[in-house]
């Protein structure tokens, strides 16, 4: 395995082990183990977890190294306000500027979020590996139409923040959701070209999830 897919590797399975709280929110993360753990040596590691920083999952400090970032409520509130700035004019740019290409990837993008949500009965499709990789990939064909690429790296990286409460409020939640209903409503109304519902059902979706 080359260094760069050794590094490609590393990262996405700690990124994972992070998103399912795997690794503690606030917990060290010591290369000796971390090199045990994902087999790995310490260069391809130690860019895994600057990737990491700059994703906002992990934190770093002279003195205590590497650390899960730690998680609150205060943080949530701020994360979701700026989803709730970004993520609703990236998806109206995109509705503005996307063209056929952009809507093929979009449709395509929702079949798979709809095959994964099929046939699971022993786990909450939201809580499920497959559906948080093919839910992300939805949302960020949404966005991907618009012309500004720093919109789009943006909102991916608010994404990724993000998930880690998702999971949690997926595991707390005490009210049902049909958020498969509320994909499917979001991209008709964009493919539909109707920004301000697409926006107003996108910001409805966004808060859902801090509630």
């Amino acid at each position: 395995m080359k260094q760069l897919s050794l590094t490609e590797h590393t990262l996405n399975e700690l990124r994972e082990a992070i998103l399912r709280i795997d690794h503690e929110p606030g917990s060290a993360l010591r290369l000796d183990a971390l090199q045990k753990q994902y087999g790995t040596s310490s260069s391809p590691l130690r860019e895994a977890l600057n990737r990491l920083v700059s994703e906002g999952l992990v934190t770093q400090d002279s003195n205590r190294g590497f650390r899960v970032a730690t998680i609150s409520l205060d943080e949530f509130r701020d994360m979701t306000e700026m989803r709730l700035l970004l993520e609703p004019e990236a998806l109206r740019r995109s509705i503005e500027y996307g063209d056929d290409e952009w809507e093929g990837r979009v449709i395509a993008a929702h079949h798979r979020l709809r095959r994964a949500e099929e046939g699971k009965t022993s786990i909450s499709p939201t809580l499920d590996e497959d559906w948080s990789t093919v839910h992300r990939a939805f949302h960020l064909e949404l966005f991907s139409g618009g012309p500004s690429l720093r919109l789009q790296k943006q909102c991916a990286s608010l994404f990724t923040e993000a998930e880690r409460y998702r999971r949690v409020t997926a595991r707390l939640r005490q009210r049902p959701r049909d958020k498969g209903a509320e994909h499917a409503a979001i991209m008709a109304a964009a493919l539909d070209r109707d920004s301000g519902l697409a926006v107003t059902l996108l910001r409805n979706h966004i808060q859902s999830t801090a509630d």
